[in-house]
């Protein structure tokens, strides 16, 4: 294997038209692949699905003992000296509502998601309070304005470094 392999699935009627675009594709499979050359993760695979309310609310329940909708959920399924190997689930109807909130485009919201599954996946973790202020989210931001840099041809077309998220 060249690099990490970037598999992006979609299980979700409301995600399905939208999502499935090109464009969307490429800026998820450029956010997870960008997240994995910056943590120099040369090889692995990571899973990316796109599903409904009521499938990540499902698995929050199921997984973390939250039964709510959440925006993402990642799964670390590699052990320690193991190649990567990850599922990441973002919840694509909340990925929308979280996007008009913050009056942000879909994909920007998508492809920050995205990011922040797989540093997770990377074993990085947030704190719990003042996460907006952590080296964490301070690395997720920076990925964002790359990744949407790179999609746009320009720093000055990403809104990354202004979202509260």
């Amino acid at each position: 294997m060249t690099g990490p392999q970037v598999l992006l699935d979609v299980d979700s009627p409301v995600a399905a038209e939208s999502a499935t675009s090109a464009r969307t594709r490429a800026s998820l499979a450029r956010a997870v692949r960008t997240t994995l050359a910056d943590e120099g993760t040369k090889n692995g695979e990571v899973s990316l699905t796109l599903v409904g309310d009521d499938r990540i609310r499902a698995l929050n329940r199921d997984y973390l003992g939250r039964d709510r909708v959440t925006d993402v959920i990642s799964f670390a399924l590699h052990g320690p000296g193991e190649p990567l190997l990850a599922d990441i689930y973002i919840g694509y109807p909340q990925a929308l509502r979280q996007a008009a909130e913050l009056g942000l485009s879909a994909d920007e919201e998508l492809v920050r998601l995205a990011i922040h599954g797989t540093l997770h996946a990377l074993g990085h973790d947030h704190p719990v309070e003042d996460r907006f202020s952590s080296a964490f989210f301070r690395r997720q931001e920076a990925l964002v304005k790359r990744v949407l840099a790179a999609a746009d041809g320009s720093r000055e077309n990403s809104r990354a470094s202004s979202n509260p998220l």
